[in-house]
């Protein structure tokens, strides 16, 4: 239809002024008839693709994916936008019907169209405004903008003024539109949300602002800027936006302290961008599974500004979802951590401290998907290390009392140094993490939390190694005889393994992540996970060793089951038995809570992991009372002799007692 009333105007020699409105018409009834949305005529098998043609008003193709025996869009470069109809087409005499190559060639180019814009309406780019507000926001036409609005920030490296960024605001808002960001999914180049985010950001650095502040306001995006100087008192920018058509504002501000403006040299320009929809948009691109939960916040500030504070309202309130700040990384395309540290929060609004540089421009929160700690979990977790605890000394208590009694082999001398070993670190383990839990963030007891996070990972750590002793020490009486080295060689060995390694763990892992702050969780007083994976620097080893403790049970049992053992071995062969069976039964239980702790980092919105986790961590000093030590024959042995001894002893001394009363015995007659 189209192409007909050009045709007639062609012919008949119509002002350009009527073609125009014809064609807008005859546009404006498609636009309002139902768009194709195309059916793979292919038989549809799991991961198979298969390309469409777009509609016959619009250029460019549509993917699909088959899965689970249906087709699904994942792709489309729709686009009605090109060289030609993007400008009003009073500026230019209409292409005779041979030009087609040409409309072509410049919608396969989107750079000629800045040349054009450049040409055409260089003082205040807004010869394309009206035709960009007019266009569908498919996914063809956003990724046309976004490269207009990439180029326009390319070439135009100063003189932009007021008018110049009015224009380039509101090109920019048709595709920040709240209606369009489904659609961001289906731009083929998942690049195209950042590349927009970094074009408006460098477009509004080459911004020049007289004494006067410019305020540049549209719906989804909106630019302030002011002058200043180290004789301010502090500087704000405060912004309240709506996230959707039917959303309320959301704020957010930009704080400039005082301290920092004196370090500006004179004069200086501060320019900050607000974005209600952005987040969501980068979100779509790049298919994350994270939320951004505020306005993004784009700061143009003199490099020497190092710290600023933002305040972002929440736009999902949830008291159940703990705020990350965070900041884009501009040349690695992701929300990062390391940008920003959180103050302050509640549930309307949390306080961010941030560091501006040429990699972070940009910054916001994020809705965390970790659920905050339950009471349930709470009540879980102290009843059950005050059990442990209390184990623990009782455990270490009764090898003391027994110790003369169960160490008088050698074998068994080793096998009780890495049961009261054990007992110690775990011990020393639980102490620091009530300490740690005391502490009640990383933010505001930094340094307090560094130090209990490295000796609660060092203590546990051990408590698996002298685990991992105890497997060595079997695999040492069963493959060499026990005799051939001396006991304070084998000691010796024993806490190099159990103290040493787990030493040098812990102060790799915070040498090499803490100069970064990347050592400790947001939220807690814990090792990284996000950031920088230094919990792997204790889940690794942990499971590790328990998958080395489990074969050498199972060699123990293979050995064992041999009949030719000779009668001079059976004493040491029985040692060797007991503490497999102690290995048998402590590595599950350990290596099952920590598998537990994996699933839990992994699905951390798994309430059922967390209380299965918070139970098996927190009685682990009660499991290794009963199965380490009250449940081996020969310590109950040991202690009903003490017991017995005691007895003894106590009637010895009141007899003595009796005798020196002055009631003697009598002798013979």
């Amino acid at each position: 239809m189209t192409h007909m009333l050009l045709l007639y105007c062609l012919v008949f020699l119509l002002p350009t002024e009527s073609c125009r409105t014809l064609r807008q018409v005859a546009n404006k009834s498609k636009e309002m008839s139902p768009r194709p949305q195309g059916v793979c005529d292919g038989v549809c098998v799991d991961n198979s693709h298969c390309s469409q043609p777009c509609p016959p008003d619009s250029q460019g193709n549509m993917g699909f994916l088959c899965r689970q025996k249906k087709w699904h869009k994942i792709t489309e470069t729709c686009q009605t936008l090109n060289a030609f109809n993007i400008f009003e087409t009073n500026l230019y005499s209409i292409q005779p019907l041979g030009g087609n190559t040409k409309v072509d060639e410049y919608a396969r180019k989107p750079e000629t169209i800045t040349d054009r814009l450049m040409q055409t309406c260089p003082k205040d780019l807004s010869c394309v405004i009206r035709n960009i507000r007019q266009s569908p926001r498919i996914p063809g036409n956003i990724a046309v903008i976004v490269q207009l609005l990439h180029n326009i920030s390319t070439v135009l490296l100063t003189d932009v003024d007021v008018a110049k960024m009015k224009s380039y605001s509101i090109m920019a808002n048709h595709i920040l539109n709240s209606k369009s960001i489904s659609n961001w999914t289906f731009i083929p180049d998942r690049n195209s949300s950042c590349v927009l985010l970094h074009s408006v950001n460098s477009f509004a650095r080459k911004l020049f602002i007289n004494k006067y502040p410019i305020d540049i306001s549209d719906v989804f995006i909106h630019t302030m800027g002011t002058a200043i100087s180290p004789d301010n008192t502090g500087k704000n920018f405060s912004f309240s936006m709506r996230v959707n058509d039917t959303s309320s504002e959301i704020t957010g501000q930009v704080l400039i302290s005082r301290d920092e403006l004196r370090k500006v040299p004179a004069p200086s320009q501060a320019i900050s961008i607000a974005f209600p929809t952005l987040g969501a948009i980068l979100k779509a691109s790049f298919l994350e599974n994270v939320t951004v939960n505020g306005l993004v916040l784009s700061v143009i500030l003199p490099k020497e500004l190092k710290r600023i504070s933002l305040i972002f309202e929440k736009i999902n309130k949830s008291e159940e979802k703990r705020t990350q700040c965070v900041g884009w990384h501009s040349l690695e395309s992701r929300w990062d951590q390391q940008a920003c540290q959180i103050i302050q929060e509640n549930s309307q609004q949390a306080v961010c401290k941030c560091r501006p540089s040429k990699l972070f421009t940009s910054f916001s929160i994020l809705m965390s998907p970790h659920i905050l700690e339950s009471p349930i979990l709470t009540y879980i977790t102290y009843i059950g290390l005050g059990i442990s605890i209390c184990s623990l000394i009782l455990c270490l208590s009764i090898e003391a009392l027994v110790w003369g009694q169960v160490t008088k082999t050698e074998i068994s001398y080793l096998r009780h140094i890495c049961i009261a070993n054990v007992a110690a670190t775990l011990l020393m383990a639980d102490v620091w993490f009530v300490v740690a839990s005391f502490l009640s963030s990383p933010v505001t007891h930094h340094s307090g939390c560094v130090a209990a996070t490295f000796f609660v990972h060092f203590f546990y750590l051990s408590v698996f190694f002298w685990m991992l002793a105890k497997a060595l020490l079997i695999l040492y009486g069963i493959l060499i005889v026990f005799h051939t080295l001396p006991k304070s060689v084998l000691v010796a060995a024993l806490f190099s393994i159990g103290y040493g390694c787990p030493l040098v763990i812990a102060a790799i892992t915070v040498a090499a992540t803490e100069p970064g702050k990347g050592y400790l969780r947001p939220e807690a007083c814990w090792l990284n996970w996000d950031m920088t994976k230094a919990l792997l620097a204790f889940v690794v080893p942990a499971l590790a060793i328990v998958v080395v403790n489990l074969v050498t049970v199972t060699l123990v049992i293979v050995k064992t089951q041999r009949p030719a053992i000779g009668s001079s071995m059976f004493q040491e062969v029985r040692a060797i038995v007991r503490i497999s069976k102690n290995i048998a039964i402590l590595t599950p239980l350990l290596g099952l809570t920590w598998g537990f702790g994996i699933a839990m980092v992994i699905d951390d919105s798994n309430l059922a992991f967390h209380i299965i986790f918070s139970v098996l961590n927190a009685f682990q000093g009660f499991f290794i009372l009963v199965f380490g030590t009250i449940l081996d024959p020969k310590i109950r042995e040991a202690l009903k002799g003490r017991v017995t001894s005691a007895k003894w002893i106590s009637r010895i001394s009141e007899n003595l007692s009796t005798d020196f009363s002055g009631h003697p015995t009598k002798g013979p007659s």
